[in-house]
């Protein structure tokens, strides 16, 4: 999966606007046709996952071939008709091994898993963003990403 791969990482909460969009669709389409990609992971409680699956499903329209994949932080066995709810919008979706028992942490560690099976990290981050005496999430996968080497767009 990690060669032809990107994700998407990025706070609960942005500021989308018509620039963002355009920047992101613009960005999408070259890492398609210019870098390979042609799988998407997603995550979920993020405006900014959001955001980047409506772009990306806009594109499948001239480039069918890629594939959206939600992968799970919650969920681990489910049940065929929550399944096929989730194949309604997504080519795929999986529950990571490692997010497991993870508890509070459930959701950094599908981040991990997404960055490591990824070539590409797009990462929408601020630090003002994060209220004060919180970890923020997306500051943790943003810095693993870096320990791990990946290729980041950061955005804003």
């Amino acid at each position: 999966m990690l060669e032809n791969t990107c994700c998407f990482i990025g706070h609960k909460e942005i500021n989308v606007t018509d620039e963002l969009k355009k920047k992101l669709c613009l960005l999408i389409e070259h890492l398609i046709t210019e870098e390979s990609i042609d799988t998407f992971l997603f995550g979920s409680k993020s405006q900014f996952d959001d955001l980047c699956y409506d772009i990306v499903t806009e594109i499948k329209k001239k480039y069918p071939h890629i594939k959206r994949i939600f992968v799970r932080a919650e969920y681990p066995y489910i049940d065929e008709s929550y399944e096929a709810y989730l194949l309604e919008s997504y080519e795929d979706t999986y529950f990571p091994k490692s997010v497991l028992g993870a508890g509070k942490a459930s959701y950094v560690k599908r981040n991990c898993e997404m960055i490591d099976n990824s070539r590409f990290c797009i990462v929408y981050y601020k630090e003002d963003y994060t209220p004060k005496g919180r970890k923020s999430g997306t500051k943790i996968a943003l810095a693993y990403a870096e320990k791990k080497k990946k290729t980041i767009i950061r955005f804003p």
